[in-house]
C-alpha cells in the first residue's frame, strides 16, 4: 500500500494556463481532464474548464490543478489550494478519512465517484481542505 499527497491548486477559468506555465517552469507531462471529457457538465459555459490537471516532472516536481465551478465560492488567495491525498487501498485511505473527519465539516461524503472507486472532500477542523481518493486509471469512453 502507498499514499501520495500533492498540492491541488484551485483557479477560477485559469487552471489550464497555469499548468501550462507550471510546465515551462519544471518541466514534465501535463494531463488535463475537462469537466466535459468527464461528462460532468453542469454549466455549459464551463465545459472546456479543467475539472481535473497536473504537471509531473522526473525531478519529483508534482501539482494538481482544477477550475472551481462557478457555482461553488472561490475567492483567489483564500481558496487557493486543497491538499490531495491519494492512495492505491481502499481500506488505507478510509483509515486516514476516518481520522482527518473527527471534527471536519464534510464537503462530499466519501464514496464511489464516476472517475475514482473512493472519493471525498473535506474541511479539518484546522481549516485545510483535503480531497481524498483511490487512484484509477482514468477511461474517457
Amino acid at each position: 500500500m502507498s499514499v501520495k499527497s500533492v498540492t491541488h491548486l484551485n483557479f477560477r477559468g485559469d487552471a489550464r494556463a497555469a499548468l501550462t506555465f507550471y510546465q515551462s517552469v519544471f518541466g514534465g507531462d501535463v494531463a488535463v481532464v475537462t469537466y466535459k471529457d468527464a461528462g460532468d457538465i453542469q454549466e455549459p459555459a464551463e465545459a472546456d474548464q479543467v475539472m481535473w490537471g497536473q504537471v509531473t516532472s522526473g525531478n519529483g516536481f508534482h501539482v494538481m490543478a482544477y477550475d472551481v465551478p462557478a457555482r461553488l465560492p472561490y475567492h483567489r488567495g483564500e481558496t487557493a489550494f486543497f491538499i490531495s491525498l491519494r492512495g492505491d487501498a481502499a481500506e488505507e485511505i478510509t483509515g486516514y478519512w476516518d481520522k482527518l473527519a473527527d471534527g471536519a465539516t464534510i464537503l462530499q461524503p466519501l464514496g464511489p465517484a464516476q472517475w475514482a472507486p473512493l472519493y471525498g472532500m473535506l474541511t479539518d477542523r484546522f481549516g485545510v481542505t483535503w480531497v481524498v481518493d483511490v487512484v484509477s486509471d482514468y477511461n474517457a469512453s
